[in-house]
């Protein structure tokens, strides 16, 4: 289980360094894809086996499935970090996820997230109600 939130940089190459606390759990091999809200999604090649599976499920005559499946699988790279825990980040999801220099890297249970450190600060001061938020959990069965 991935949990924290960590502020790091990526160098002049792309590499960031997975946060020593995620890098047991994630193992030196993992997939990095475009997530949501402008995000980027690192799975384990096991989370990552259950998500395919969930995915190839959706029915192909379903307009936003294929939409959805296109663009989670369309980002998805298979990634290698190095000795040192370094990883890179293609060009293409840096730009995606607007990332150039800052990133937060925050632990969700399953997933990393890797946020652009601006677009993290934005998303925690922006006007969510918290309170709503869990009453709809709720209904979800929370």
């Amino acid at each position: 289980m991935f949990i924290g939130e960590y502020q790091h940089a990526i160098d002049s190459k792309n590499r960031m360094i997975i946060p020593t606390k995620f890098r047991e759990g994630l193992g030196s091999e993992f997939i990095l894809t475009k997530g949501l809200d402008g995000c980027l999604y690192i799975y384990t090649m096991d989370e990552w086996k259950i998500m395919e599976e969930k995915l190839k499920k959706l029915p192909l005559t379903s307009k936003d499935a294929r939409a959805f499946v296109r663009f989670f699988f369309s980002g998805a790279n298979e990634i290698t970090s190095d000795k040192q825990g370094r990883a890179l980040i293609p060009q293409n999801l840096c730009e995606y996820a607007s990332i150039k220099k800052e990133i937060v890297s925050i632990g969700v249970s399953t997933r990393i997230e890797i946020w652009a450190k601006d677009k993290w600060d934005k998303y925690n001061e922006s006007d969510m109600n918290f309170d709503e938020i869990a009453e709809k959990m709720n209904e979800l069965g929370l």
